[in-house]
């Protein structure tokens, strides 16, 4: 079998980058030069970092901080409010550049993709004069830089793209991976997360490079069987999912916040489930899709977690039903009232189009509020569509402060359940 050639494609600092682009277009200052951020709102400072510039990580300033202990960190900070209108046609338009010169492209998130590049060689005979030619045109042309992993699988050409940045081409072949991948941290390799990074640790695996020579039976004891083999098979580089041009349907959808303040009453967490149940369920809508359960999840500031699940019979895309759910299944989980860090929602058991759809005809009235919700919610989103999802707001949420950004559904490739 002819190697393979994918391409990892990763704006820099991404929410950042586009509103710095606009500006320098609109002939402002480069937020990118200076301490800066993306992040909830300027005047009352209110919300938490999505986005920060190199100037604002040299003042120790962290994605995911509440904006005012950034704005502690450093006074100056200059902070611009999320504009997901502005993202979304960013995203189109770098990846619209990479589908010019591979044939098949593989969107990872907003912000990043795959390419494919399996067979070009006598179209493109010097892979890395390919990268930079993408990389350059994409800088040049729409005003903000990537990074660009090359490699021989997703996993390294993803691993190589996170290398030193900004506006760089880095490359991890197979030959590359003893000097260039076993040195790092084990937390660095892909999809290992905090817990498991702790366990690997207190086992005195600490680089990629010791876990990928790691005796299976001691993985298999810290992460369990499965876990335990995909991360040696990635600390080693190894990896055969495919690029998929056209994206896999999704397994669930779900959206967390991190809370700018402790919350420890019912009614300021029912405005940021609401705000939650509106993203999610807005996402899983534009991809004609039911939830048939349910989960909201909790963590404190010990940063311990908890969740709660329950069915949904019929399967519902509707804000108003899966909001009164959340509330239901947090008041079962949230007894002892401990002050909150993040609230989630997650749905899951897809169906689509009339699939699992199974409304009474003895229930006329309960279908009658389904209907009326759902016309509320396909007129919210078309308000959004058109003019960006900060323009309407649940009453609820109304004045409490919450902005809950839309997230992309988690990818299936590359997949290893929550975290290795």
């Amino acid at each position: 079998m002819p190697d393979r050639l994918i391409f990892h494609v990763d704006v820099n600092s991404a929410y950042l980058s586009w509103e710095a682009a606009r500006r320098v277009k609109e002939g402002q200052e480069d937020l990118r030069l200076i301490p800066s951020c993306i992040g909830g709102d300027p005047k009352t400072r209110r919300g938490i970092v999505l986005a920060k510039s190199i100037p604002a990580k040299r003042f120790d300033v962290k994605t995911g901080e509440p904006l005012a202990l950034a704005m502690r960190k450093c006074p100056t900070l200059v902070i611009a409010k999320p504009d997901f209108g502005l993202y979304t046609r960013c995203s189109r338009a770098f990846k619209d550049v990479c589908r010019a010169y591979a044939p098949a492209v593989e969107e990872f998130s907003i912000d990043e993709c795959f390419l494919d590049l399996s067979g070009t060689e006598l179209t493109y005979p010097d892979p890395i004069a390919l990268a930079y030619r993408i990389k350059d045109e994409i800088r040049d042309t729409l005003g903000f830089t990537v990074n660009i992993g090359v490699a021989r699988n997703k996993l390294c050409a993803k691993m190589a793209s996170d290398f030193e940045k900004p506006d760089k081409v880095h490359t991890l072949f197979p030959e590359e991976i003893q000097s260039k991948m076993w040195p790092l941290p084990v937390s660095d390799l892909l999809f290992v997360g905090g817990a498991s990074a702790r366990r690997l640790k207190e086992a005195r695996i600490f680089t990629i490079g010791d876990l990928a020579c790691a005796e299976p039976e001691t993985l298999k004891k810290l992460l369990g069987d499965k876990m335990g083999r995909q991360a040696r098979r990635y600390a080693n580089g190894l990896d055969d999912s495919p690029v998929r041009q056209e994206p896999e349907e999704a397994k669930g959808y779900s959206n967390s916040v991190t809370l700018e303040e402790n919350v420890t009453t019912l009614e300021a967490a029912d405005a940021i489930l609401l705000a939650l149940c509106d993203s999610v369920s807005a996402h899983m809508r534009s991809e004609g899709a039911k939830a048939g359960s349910l989960s909201v999840g909790v963590r404190y500031l010990d940063f311990t977690n908890r969740s709660h699940q329950c069915r949904l019979s019929p399967p519902t895309d509707t804000t108003n039903a899966l909001y009164a759910e959340s509330r239901r299944l947090l008041r079962e989980l949230w007894h002892d009232k401990r002050p909150l860090r993040l609230l989630s929602v997650s749905l899951a058991n897809l169906s689509r189009g009339d699939e699992g759809s199974q409304l009474s005809l003895f229930e006329e009235e309960e279908n009658a509020l389904q209907e009326k919700s759902r016309k509320l919610d396909r007129a919210v989103d078309a308000i959004r569509g058109k003019f960006g999802s900060d323009i309407i707001q649940r009453g609820t949420v109304m004045g409490s402060g919450v902005r809950v950004a839309r997230k992309f559904k988690a990818k299936q490739d590359l997949e290893a359940e929550d975290e290795i």
